[in-house]
């Protein structure tokens, strides 16, 4: 990912910082590789769509925490805090952790109101998700070590998405990438991978802390220091022998999990910002181009482009294959409405030249081509109320979804029409 100037120097400002400030002599190139790392996609996610749009109340919260303040805690507290989260994977506490802690509670103090807004936006997917492959439900804090939760998130080495997938990677777990999608950016898409790949790295090493760090580093390292350890198979105890940034993964994932659930303890109190909580799925049929999206539906391209960041330019390759389109729930109707417009200007300006994007007198009250659309469940929700929101019936909706009762989940994406 490019980085502007004022990025490189505030980096190098907060890495300085890092070497003068923690007492963990031996874990600080390892503190300054991932603090870095972490402030690279936050910068990026902060030009998207909806964060542009509430920027400015990002810095508007308590933030009182202290480094000063951290350092008095003694070791026992924060020990014992990890110890009550009752998590399958082990919340080891060291000097490594406590140097992880202190630092993401120094960068995030300013940064919260988006982590916990995008956690409120993304967790639900990733619970589901996990919970559907037998991924324990902690590591949905692992995007925040990748990508700060950011979809558009691009590492130096080239890994991409809120899941980090590098190109061959994605490829072994189903992602499409082309010069027109990239499967990696999508937060369902790359969350259904990232649980596919972390279970079948449980498999191999039988040890959840050992999976997570071969998700960082690839199996073929993780045996490589098994090897050079003389056969050990504890996470800490092969630590030496793994790469550097690896050896800041595990404690920077436990320090990221206590953060987001002990922030108040420290004295931070985001606020919460207007995220696209709400949306459903359209699948589409036809290549659609967002500015006539934005025309008839009333979207525009540049939330388009947050809701889809899948899609490489404006313009969904739907006569290839089935894709999605995200949308704004309120906003569904109004697509589904203007659909064969969208289309047939879509085709229009593919096939002639550019057409100029103007109101239509006329809109088609039947489409000639039918949309699958989608709904995500959420909490409190019943086969009835989404029958009855979609003006349709729950007997359909269970013949198209394949359900032998009326139990949903949250999180659970049903076919409507």
């Amino acid at each position: 990912m490019k980085k502007i100037l004022t990025t490189l120097i505030a980096g190098l400002s907060l890495v300085c910082t890092v070497w003068a400030q923690t007492p963990n002599e031996g874990s600080l190139s390892e503190v300054a590789v991932m603090t870095a790392r972490f402030n690279a996609s936050y910068d990026s996610l902060l030009h998207t769509y909806y964060l542009k749009k509430h920027i400015d109340h990002s810095t508007r919260h308590d933030a009182s925490v202290s480094v000063a303040e951290f350092d008095r805690i003694p070791d026992s507290v924060i020990a014992g805090r990890l110890k009550c989260l009752h998590t399958v994977i082990p919340m080891t506490y060291n000097e490594d952790v406590r140097a992880y802690i202190r630092t993401y509670l120094k960068i995030m103090s300013n940064r919260l109101d988006v982590m916990v807004s995008l956690c409120e936006m993304y967790h639900p997917l990733f619970e589901n998700t996990l919970a559907s492959y037998g991924v324990p439900e902690e590591l949905k804090y692992l995007a925040i070590v990748e990508s700060a939760m950011n979809p558009q998130a691009t590492s130096r080495v080239g890994a991409a998405g809120l899941w980090q997938f590098m190109y061959h990677t994605g490829k072994v777990y189903d992602l499409e990438v082309n010069s027109l999608v990239d499967q990696r950016r999508d937060p369902y898409a790359s969350t259904v991978a990232a649980a596919r790949y972390l279970r079948d790295l449980h498999r191999i090493f039988n040890d959840w802390t050992l999976a997570i760090a071969a998700y960082n580093c690839g199996p073929g390292n993780i045996n490589k220091a098994i090897s050079r350890s003389g056969g050990k198979t504890d996470f800490w105890q092969i630590y030496p022998f793994l790469p550097r940034e690896t050896r800041g993964y595990i404690p920077a994932f436990i320090a990221a999990t206590y953060v987001m659930n002990y922030y108040p303890e420290h004295g931070i109190k985001p606020h919460r910002i207007d995220l696209p909580a709400h949306t459903d799925t359209v699948v589409l049929n036809q290549d659609v181009m967002y500015c006539f999206v934005d025309k008839f539906a009333g979207v525009s391209a540049e939330e388009l482009r947050t809701l889809n960041p899948q899609y490489r330019t404006d313009f969904v390759p739907a006569s290839t294959g089935r894709y999605p389109l995200t949308l704004p729930i309120e906003k569904i109707h109004h697509f589904l409405e203007a659909e064969d417009s969208i289309y047939i200007h879509t085709k229009d300006s593919l096939s002639k030249k550019p057409v100029t994007v103007e109101a239509v007198a006329d809109k088609p009250s039947s489409r000639s081509g039918s949309s699958t659309v989608y709904h995500q469940v959420r909490k409190g929700e019943t086969l009835y109320k989404i029958a009855s929101k979609y003006g349709t019936t729950v007997a359909k909706l269970r013949k198209r979804n394949g359900l032998r009762n009326d139990k949903i989940r949250v999180g659970q994406r049903i076919r409507v029409r």
